[in-house]
């Protein structure tokens, strides 16, 4: 089964021009674990992405992949 995108972390840090590394900085995680979330490998924690939507000063729900057509 193939991976599927359920998380744009990696866009939206493109678009604010910061990076993973910067990131795991923020949440004291470690830029191995941000790296995992940033290619969909695993998913970060509700809570997690709530942090990330602080920093990036986004709604969280930008960080989702739409369900909606």
């Amino acid at each position: 089964m193939s991976k599927q995108n359920l998380n744009r972390i990696k866009s939206i840090l493109a678009e604010k021009n910061t990076n993973n590394k910067q990131l795991a900085h923020h949440l004291g995680k470690t830029e191995s674990t941000v790296s995992r979330w940033y290619t969909n490998e695993v998913q970060p924690s509700i809570e997690t992405l709530f942090e990330i939507s602080k920093f990036l000063k986004i709604d969280i729900r930008e960080l989702l992949v739409s369900t909606g057509n």
